[in-house]
């Protein structure tokens, strides 16, 4: 039996902001029912290439695929049906002089009244907002705030689901409570959903899979369970050291940190662009860097997986 068509498949997607390349060859593929977790630091390229995937913003080179078609090519031409990518931001971007009914039914051109009335109630119904429907944006919350925002990101039905950060200006509680939302709907809808979050707890709750980008490529990709009891590159591994973890790190023990800063973009980065912060780097790190693993679980680095000790040494 053959696998199922990626509900996401983009392919050596480029983008360059004068002489700088903030995402250099980035392909990727997300699985119906799929909850991938983009990572990384500021100005590593991840909102630009979420960016590019929605489509309001064009590519250099690459193509986008979504459900086995092509949404975008280097020509930014896009097909002429209506593609199906729901959005949603870390910010309330919503109409504070309309109801949640108006804001949420804002893009509906057709049907009658009580055609768009239903589908307006199904959508609020689907995030428990049913109640709030003839309220107004200031009457809510954050936290039901970001639920119309849900809904609105539904409006299409959506094959694929690019949340930027969503639950960013949220406090735990309710972070959790949206976060389960998002996955229980990407689950249900057979939906696949793609996430940025600077939140490594966020990750290893929500993702099946963890999707890595330092200085504008994709450093490790995986499945994040394999990713987190094994990771690869060296960055990665930085990453992970600087949270606790239950039963290994000791109370009080300081936590680990990652010399340095970014590398500017600004020029030609040729080699591995974590190189000047990295303990393990070589001459040939200057060098460009082969994709090493497999379809499953991949990473850019010299050092072949297991080369590299649980602690970060050379093996």
């Amino acid at each position: 039996m053959s696998d199922p068509t990626p509900r996401l498949e983009i392919r050596n997607l480029r983008r360059a902001y004068g002489g700088r390349q903030v995402v250099d060859d980035v392909s990727l593929q997300i699985m119906p029912g799929q909850v991938t977790c983009l990572l990384g630091p500021s100005g590593c390229g991840k909102s630009t290439t979420l960016r590019m995937i929605a489509g309001v913003e064009m590519q250099d080179s690459g193509t986008i695929h979504v459900d086995g078609k092509l949404i975008c090519d280097t020509m930014f031409r896009v097909p002429p049906e209506r593609r199906e990518i729901g959005l949603m931001f870390q910010d309330f971007a919503l109409f504070p002089h309309l109801s949640v009914a108006d804001n949420v039914g804002f893009g509906l051109k057709k049907g009658t009244k009580a055609e768009k009335r239903k589908r307006i109630e199904e959508l609020l119904e689907r995030v428990d907002l049913l109640r709030y429907i003839d309220g107004y944006p200031h009457q809510l919350s954050g936290g039901l705030r970001q639920r119309v925002m849900i809904a609105l990101a539904l409006m299409c039905e959506p094959d694929l689901l690019i949340a930027d950060e969503p639950t960013t200006a949220l406090d735990v509680t309710i972070q959790a409570q949206i976060l389960r939302l998002l996955v229980d709907l990407t689950r249900e809808m057979n939906m696949a959903m793609i996430l940025i979050t600077h939140d490594l707890g966020v990750v290893a709750r929500v993702a099946d899979k963890v999707a890595v980008m330092y200085a504008g490529e994709l450093v490790e990709t995986g499945p994040s369970t394999e990713v987190f009891a094994r990771p690869s590159h060296p960055y990665t591994r930085g990453l992970l050291r600087c949270i606790p973890q239950p039963g290994k790190t000791e109370r009080g023990a300081p936590l680990g940190t990652i010399p340095g800063i970014v590398p500017s973009l600004i020029g030609e980065v040729t080699g591995c662009a974590f190189r000047t912060r990295c303990p393990h780097a070589r001459p040939e790190c200057r060098a460009p860097i082969p994709q090493r693993g497999d379809a499953s679980h991949a990473f850019r680095c010299i050092h072949p997986d297991g080369a590299l000790s649980q602690e970060g040494e050379v093996a």
